[in-house]
């Protein structure tokens, strides 16, 4: 962890424990729409929301869809109950404090939603890139790249920390090295963000 200049979050299931609130709105939605609920809810994992809806739903026109992605994030917003700081995140942060090494959260979700969802958490990241800012959300790597540039931090350098195959495919993407939860393959696996404070506090 020596030569870590920067450390670059996602937000939900990494940062922010949101993933039983994600899974239960996406559950609803997919039982509107006669589909399949365990296949909606493993696929949303990591991804924007447009490109979930897309995925299913490939046929409506270009109104329903933007009505229907408006309307689930503004569901998302409004729907905090549950949302908390993920396991060892508050402790990671005071040590990458102490360190002062510079953060942010790269998220897959669109402005709004990152903020409320944070500020739920006791969150407040130095720079925040969200689905709204970048061209193309995960596994897309400019975020996490457009995070290293605001930071004024060689990629090479950054290490990103991830929950799922899709986000760590944009930190691979982007040329960093990525840490990884849920038994995802790592460098290193975690368990949970205690462990990441324990490695970057030695």
């Amino acid at each position: 962890m020596k030569n870590v200049a920067a450390v670059l979050f996602d937000m939900d299931g990494t940062l922010v424990d949101s993933d039983a609130v994600n899974e239960h709105l996406w559950r609803l939605w997919a039982r509107r729409f006669s589909l399949d609920e365990q296949e909606v809810a493993a696929f949303q994992v990591g991804r924007p929301a447009p490109l979930t809806i897309r995925r299913f739903l490939p046929r409506i026109s270009a109104a329903e869809f933007a009505a229907l992605v408006a309307e689930h994030e503004d569901r998302e917003t409004h729907t905090l109950d549950g949302v908390t700081a993920a396991k060892g995140a508050h402790d990671v942060l005071s040590v990458l404090a102490a360190r002062g090494l510079p953060w942010a959260v790269v998220t897959s979700a669109g402005r709004p939603l990152a903020e409320v969802r944070l500020a739920a958490s006791g969150i407040a990241p130095p720079v925040l890139v969200t689905l709204h800012d970048v061209p193309a959300g995960k596994p897309d790597p400019s975020g996490y790249l457009q995070a290293a540039a605001s930071l004024g931090v060689d990629p090479a350098r950054c290490l990103v920390v991830e929950d799922s195959e899709t986000g760590a495919e944009a930190g691979r993407a982007a040329g960093m090295r990525v840490a990884t939860l849920k038994g995802l393959p790592g460098d290193p696996p975690l368990a949970h963000l205690g462990e990441l404070a324990g490695l970057l506090d030695l």
